[in-house]
């Protein structure tokens, strides 16, 4: 494998038994285990399957009512919402979404990229200050060091953090906060980009031309700039060893 030394799934870590609670049942959600409009099984039943106290089970239901995933009423009990109801920029959809079909979440995550960053491009070029400038070259020097680097360590984390200050350069708050809650997608995505030989190697000058475009003033060229690294990014995961079978329908 040439690219960053690192398996695609990314390995979830619970602190908290509620944590671990609210991952189980999101993780069947996702998978499908639940149909969407039926009800859970009954909660000394799932408490009991799961090792958990009814008090913990509920506290996790809860955190994923607030998700959009799950609805209490009294007497129907707890049923699961369809996927047009779930916040799927939340960080837990996204890594559930992650393992559950990992094909459809590429395809979202490209779309999304292709419809914010161009534009971010456009009002970074507009609204960039100087420290704004500033830490797209330290991040592109971090990517460049990775690169450089045995395994190329890091390479993945400095590539989010470019694309993170893109939409922060833009000095537009919502934007600034998208990039936050899409860091789970776009690892993943570059994951599995980042696999495919020379990917590393031919995106920096890409993300160089971003860079030195908004620096300059240029929307038109920093919009095309980034325009480009997204077209690359997709062939590159298209030919990836580590792109993960597509389900039928599926297309990235």
């Amino acid at each position: 494998m040439n690219g960053v030394q690192r398996e695609a799934e990314i390995v979830e870590n619970f602190p908290t038994t509620h944590q671990r609670v609210v991952h189980e049942l999101g993780r069947r959600i996702v998978a499908g285990v639940w149909e969407p409009g039926a009800p859970l099984p009954v909660e000394d039943a799932l408490a009991a399957e799961i090792g958990v106290s009814r008090g913990v089970l509920r506290e996790a239901v809860k955190s994923l009512v607030a998700k959009g995933m799950l609805h209490v009423r009294p007497r129907t009990g707890t049923r699961v919402l369809p996927p047009e109801h779930w916040n799927h920029l939340d960080r837990d959809v996204l890594r559930w979404k992650q393992a559950g079909d990992a094909t459809a979440l590429l395809r979202d995550t490209g779309e999304l990229r292709r419809i914010v960053e161009p534009e971010a491009a456009r009002l970074a070029a507009d609204r960039a200050g100087p420290d704004d400038v500033r830490v797209l070259y330290d991040s592109l020097a971090a990517m460049e060091a990775a690169a450089a680097a045995p395994g190329r360590s890091g390479y993945v984390e400095a590539d989010i953090a470019f694309h993170r200050a893109l939409l922060d350069a833009g000095r537009n708050r919502l934007l600034g906060s998208l990039g936050r809650a899409v860091e789970i997608a776009l690892e993943h995505s570059f994951l599995i980009s980042t696999q495919t030989p020379g990917a590393v190697e031919a995106s920096l000058p890409g993300h160089r031309a971003v860079v030195r475009a908004i620096e300059a003033r240029d929307p038109v060229a920093a919009a095309h700039a980034v325009l480009a690294l997204i077209e690359a990014a997709e062939q590159e995961i298209a030919q990836s060893p580590g792109m993960p079978s597509a389900t039928p329908g599926d297309a990235v």
